[in-house]
């Protein structure tokens, strides 16, 4: 063998373990299991996801909404303030406790959910904007990305512009006024603005 192709083959040998190692994919980070069915954390998970559903489906208008989720704000401080109680855990009373709220808590969803009231949007510019945003809170609770007590105070907003929106119309043989519709428009930007401030604040629903 010349000697130049002895500096190759030696430099090949040299570089190859270096490219090996390069070309190997990074480790990916361990997926977080999800929690059990019927643990404190699944149980409110699965209520979320109700709720959500029940958001985006009509079957829960925003006054219930705001009821549901102020009671969920609610549970979730008592867990968080048992936990801290109890160097992270909850005892055997407390885990009792929790499971009978959240018993309440799941019969008031269905309850809820199938009652005779609906929310009712529309074609209309302003209902087509109360639906989109409903979806969007839909969304945030069901990722988590909203908080329950954020759900709550949103909520809220939208249910009070609902009301003005009925109010309105019943004094105007169903219609709204140029006036009225600048004025709800404003207020279902500020609302839409909140919605994406809490989407993205950091705030996450404990799963």
């Amino acid at each position: 063998m010349s000697k130049v192709n002895l500096l190759l083959v030696l430099a090949l040998a040299v570089s190859a373990p270096s490219f090996a190692q390069q070309s190997q994919p990074a480790p990916q980070p361990a997926a977080q299991p999800n929690p059990a069915p019927n643990s404190v954390n699944g149980r409110r998970e699965n209520q979320q996801d109700r709720i959500a559903n029940g958001v985006q489906s009509g079957q829960l208008t925003a006054g219930e909404t705001r009821n549901l989720e102020s009671r969920e704000a609610n549970l979730n401080q008592q867990i968080h303030a048992d936990r801290a109680a109890n160097g992270g855990k909850l005892t055997q009373q407390e885990r009792q406790q929790i499971n009978n709220r959240q018993n309440n808590l799941s019969r008031s969803i269905y309850q809820d959910k199938h009652n005779a009231a609906q929310a009712h949007f529309g074609n209309n510019e302003v209902g087509q904007r109360r639906e989109n945003q409903q979806d969007r809170i839909a969304q945030g609770i069901r990722s988590g990305q909203m908080t329950a007590g954020e759900a709550a105070r949103t909520e809220g907003r939208e249910q009070n512009i609902n009301r003005s929106i009925a109010a309105d119309r019943a004094a105007n043989g169903g219609k709204l006024t140029q006036q009225e519709r600048q004025n709800i428009n404003q207020r279902q930007n500020s609302t839409s603005r909140q919605i994406y401030r809490q989407k993205h604040n950091g705030a996450h629903q404990a799963r």
